[in-house]
């Protein structure tokens, strides 16, 4: 009986340390929506694995394939800054952002004006086509 009780309780711990790790996998594209002065905005996010690092971009409607700067993933929180392209302004984005499962919840920030203002922004993957 106790060989049993192990081998389910083995059995069950595998499967927790599987889908927690399944749950912070951030490679794939993810469709963004977020609010900055009462507007819906878009953009999709893409990750990819380069060797043993993450590497990715980010596209906005009027600006395509952004490369990503200094994405990090510890633990299920994917970071990493992105510039945007906005009437002849460079502005770098910071992002923060809490992966679980096929989503994505977290806060894009910058600096205007010497001000950090904040945004909260989510996200969800998309199927492989």
């Amino acid at each position: 009986m106790k060989t049993i009780l192990s081998a389910a309780l083995v059995l069950g711990l595998c499967g927790l340390a599987g889908a927690r790790d399944e749950k912070a996998d951030p490679v794939g594209t993810w469709k963004c929506e977020y609010e900055i002065g009462d507007m819906k905005r878009t953009s999709t996010l893409t990750i990819k694995k380069d060797g043993d690092k993450l590497a990715g971009t980010m596209t906005w409607p009027d600006q395509k394939d952004e490369p990503l700067k200094d994405v990090k993933l510890k633990d299920g929180t994917l970071s990493f800054s992105a510039v945007r392209k906005l009437m002849g302004n460079e502005i770098t984005v910071e992002y923060k952002l809490k992966i679980d499962g096929d989503k994505i919840k977290g806060k894009g920030g910058a600096d205007f004006g010497g001000q950090k203002q904040e945004f909260d922004i989510e996200a969800k993957r998309e199927k492989d086509k």
